[in-house]
Order: structure tokens, then C-alpha cells, then sequence
């Protein structure tokens, strides 16, 4: 699997469970805001999360809103992409194969044909093998808010498929005291924070399910730079 970081740690403060990759995004090409919410909890005690392997977090949903740059030549400046996915097993650190995948990705009804064959490229490139088997891939309105990703807010539409809430960790969501970021996001990302998940919806086909959850610790809020 394609897993830009891992970290098992003491979280410092719940209100800020951060994670970040070391070093600068460097001369990037492209970059932009990135969200990512699981079916199962990303910052949790290790006892809980122990006992759901195999039986949750299979499902992901990956967001990329591109502020400025281009991938193979294509400016997408100010285009979006989503990828809706079902893995085989739970979405980390376990000691099964997460593959096969299969995924739905969602690309900008903004963008022209070019554009949108060059989001799904991108996208691919950044889930890596979690993009492997494609379903299908639809041109639809995306509306995606992350106006300060360390503070955990932010909204995702993605046509009628995709519906997503996240907000700021308090200290109400640490249930047992011994909380850890444990499982870190899919894809290489910088300056990422854990939030609370208000609202995660799935409504699409091609993947054999429909879901529509709330309440986990269960989201990534991010940078990108590639």
C-alpha cells in the first residue's frame, strides 16, 4: 500500500493531533489542500483499533482541491478530484494485503477533456496502487472548503455521491485517555491534522456498498506538494 507516513505515537494534545511529513515540499509542480476521511477511527487507543482490524476501515475517501500547478503539462489550477474507495482489508498497518481495491474517482465537471484525464492521472499517481482498478470515472460539481486545515474544519460535496463534515478535536472525542495518531493518511501529504468526522456519505455505485457515517475521529486534514 501506498502510505505516505505511519505514526504510533503519544498524541501531544487532543485538540491537536497533528502528524507531519519531515522536511519542505521542495520545487513542487503542483500543490493544494487535501481531505481524507476512513471508516474507522484515525486517532485512537491502540486496544480499540486492535479489535477492528479486519472488520472496519476498509473504506476511504481521498480529496485533492489543486490551488496552483499542472501534471503532465495541464494547468489544473483551481480544479478538484476525488477518489471513493473499497480496500480489501482495513486501510493499515496489518499484516494482510489491503489489495484489491476498487475505486469511483470523481473529476470537475469544470474541467475540459484535457483536464480531466490529467486529474485522474494525478490522482492516481498520488493514491498509488489504491487506484489501481477504477470502476468509473464522472464529471461532476465539486465543492471542497478547508479554510485553515489545522483547525480540523471542512466541508466536501461531490455531485449527489459524495458528502462529508469534519470539525476540530475536542477533549469530549478522547474516550479513553490513551489516544494516539494510529493510522496515518494514504497518500503523501504535508502539515496533516486529525479531526472529528460530522458527517461522511457515500451514495454512489460501483463499489457493492452505500455508507453513510458520523461521529468517528476518522478524518485527515492536509497540504499537498508533489
Amino acid at each position: 500500500m501506498k502510505q505516505g507516513m505511519h505514526v504510533i505515537g503519544t498524541a501531544v494534545c487532543v485538540l491537536m493531533a497533528v502528524a507531519a511529513f519531515a522536511g519542505t515540499p521542495g520545487d513542487a509542480t503542483i500543490e493544494g489542500k487535501y481531505l481524507e476521511v476512513r471508516s474507522c477511527d484515525v486517532y485512537t487507543g491502540a486496544c480499540t483499533a486492535s479489535s477492528e482490524v479486519g472488520l472496519t476501515g476498509r473504506e476511504a475517501v481521498l480529496a485533492w482541491d489543486i490551488t496552483k500547478g499542472s501534471h503532465q503539462g495541464v494547468n489544473l489550477a483551481g480544479l478538484k478530484v476525488v477518489a471513493i474507495v473499497r480496500a480489501s482489508a482495513t486501510l493499515g498497518p496489518t499484516s494482510g494485503s489491503v489489495y484489491p481495491a476498487k475505486s469511483v474517482v470523481v473529476v470537475d465537471e469544470k474541467a475540459n477533456a484535457a483536464q480531466r484525464e490529467a486529474l485522474l492521472a494525478f490522482a492516481k499517481e498520488m493514491a498509488g496502487r489504491l487506484l489501481d482498478d477504477v470502476i468509473y470515472v464522472e464529471a461532476a460539481p465539486i465543492a471542497m472548503a478547508i479554510h485553515q486545515p489545522e483547525q480540523g474544519y471542512a466541508r466536501l460535496t461531490a455531485g449527489d455521491k459524495v458528502a462529508i463534515e469534519t470539525r476540530s478535536l475536542s477533549e469530549s472525542d478522547s474516550h479513553c485517555g490513551n489516544e494516539v495518531i494510529y493510522y496515518g493518511p494514504l497518500t503523501r501529504v504535508y502539515n496533516a491534522t486529525a479531526a472529528h468526522t460530522e458527517l461522511d456519505r457515500f451514495s454512489g455505485a460501483g463499489l457493492g456498498l452505500t455508507w453513510s457515517n458520523s461521529g468517528g475521529r476518522s478524518a485527515w486534514l492536509a497540504t499537498f506538494s508533489n
